[in-house]
């Protein structure tokens, strides 16, 4: 299970996919990204999970709860190529962000950088009469609460990592009076950092508390990683982006407009953002990370200045080409949790071959990045629904009764008439 990922280079377009059969787009995965056997049945979905495991995972099991794994083709990030695991429900998200990657590989894909691992903890402190004072101590006592932050994780500390710096935060005024708060900033390296960093926080308590002559309440993690940021872009020849009933110049146009109204207003941008979650949070699921810390960091970032906006920007380059570009925040570990129980979790980043977590990082920015280019690029011409209800019928068929081969058969049948219902799938499969 704790396999090294081959040095070998993953291809990332694998031709006909759509077409294959389950076990054969398996196999094909496999084949792509030089992975055996064992990987190969931890993603089947069959026994990957045993009883047992799960029991130690979380409290009060009865069972396992599964999602479908789909894998996103086509992703060239900063000149390597990917094949991304997605645990989703919803249709046209994978198939999405596939196409999207494709369009994005003519241009030679996409680049990112995330920075540096540095996750906050906090450190609450109430009933202080002198606050401004209290910050000064604090500051003053800066270096010794740094030493002692990292006198018990060894590892940590040779691997690069551990406490760097310390802020003072101070809230005049509360619901409770006074507070002033204390933060520890951390590098984690590879690890997603929650324990790392709430174990440093409780073990400063105390000193904090004869620092500052005050009383310690919370002494927990950040999920707003503000320092632990990523970016990715894409820049695109409009003619990529040409369809058979809009020009390329034409549909970048409306991915601009689509992305202004994401950025004025709220309303918007709520649903814009989510679809951008669309393709992070399945990536995230599928490593075994915490995709809730993901979602809280991503939307508390987006409403930083004090007005909730997009994650992405889309505009046109003076030399012509449309620019896209996502920054969030991506706490994300590749050791500890989920990540080094749950057998497919280890398997899709043996899939992915990413090297750290700071690189697992990068995929996942971009392929949100993506995902919310496929999303403003159907809003821009033929609307969200036309793919979307196509993909979709598969599931209406299924929920028909349709099965084997009848279920592509119904679902194009349903896509072609326009009316994607659960009623017209019966009358096609001859129940009605």
């Amino acid at each position: 299970m704790d396999s090294l990922p081959t040095n070998k280079p993953v291809r990332s377009h694998i031709i006909n996919m759509r077409h294959m059969e389950p076990a054969e787009r398996l196999a094909a995965v496999c084949t792509a990204a030089h992975l055996g056997q064992q990987e190969g049945a931890f993603f089947s979905g069959e026994g990957v999970l045993p009883l047992h495991i799960a029991n130690g995972m979380i409290e009060n099991v009865i069972g396992k709860f599964e999602l479908p794994l789909g894998i996103a083709t086509n992703f060239i990030v900063n000149g390597k190529e990917y094949l991304v695991p997605m645990v989703v429900e919803e249709p046209s998200v994978v198939a999405a962000a596939s196409y999207m990657a494709k369009l994005a590989a003519q241009g030679g894909g996409f680049s990112a950088r995330a920075e540096q691992p540095i996750m906050r903890a906090q450190i609450q402190v109430l009933g202080v009469t002198d606050p401004f004072g209290a910050k000064q101590r604090l500051l003053e006592h800066k270096e010794s609460l740094i030493e002692k932050a990292n006198s018990r994780d060894k590892v940590l500390i040779d691997l690069g990592g551990g406490c760097k710096d310390v802020e003072v935060h101070i809230f005049e005024n509360s619901p409770v009076g006074p507070m002033v708060v204390m933060h520890i900033l951390v590098d984690v390296r590879d690890a997603m950092g929650a324990n790392t960093v709430n174990t440093m926080a409780e073990m400063l308590a105390p000193d904090v508390e004869r620092i500052t002559g005050g009383k310690v309440r919370l002494r927990i993690l950040s999920n707003l990683a503000d320092l632990r940021i990523v970016r990715a872009k894409v820049e695109l020849e409009p003619s990529v982006m040409d369809t058979k009933m809009y020009s390329g110049a034409d549909v970048c146009r409306g991915m601009v407009e689509a992305c202004a109204l994401a950025i004025v207003d709220p309303y918007r941008a709520a649903t814009h953002n989510k679809g951008i979650m669309n393709g992070i949070d399945p990536v995230v699921v599928a490593t075994g990370n915490d995709w809730r810390a993901i979602e809280a960091g991503a939307h508390a970032y987006a409403a930083r200045n004090g007005h909730y906006t997009s994650l992405t920007r889309w505009e046109m380059a003076a030399n012509g080409k449309m620019v896209g570009t996502i920054e969030l925040p991506m706490a994300l570990g590749l050791v500890g949790g989920a990540t080094k129980t749950h057998p497919a979790a280890q398997a899709a980043l043996r899939l992915l071959k990413v090297s750290s977590a700071s690189e697992l990082s990068e995929v996942v920015a971009t392929v949100g990045l993506a995902q919310n280019m496929a999303a403003i690029r159907a809003l821009a011409t033929e609307g969200i629904q036309r793919g979307h209800m196509t993909l979709h019928a598969r599931n209406i068929a299924i929920t028909a009764g349709a099965s084997g081969p009848d279920i592509d058969r119904i679902a194009k049948a349903l896509a072609d008439s326009g009316d994607v219902s659960v009623t017209h799938a019966k009358r096609l499969i001859g129940k009605d």
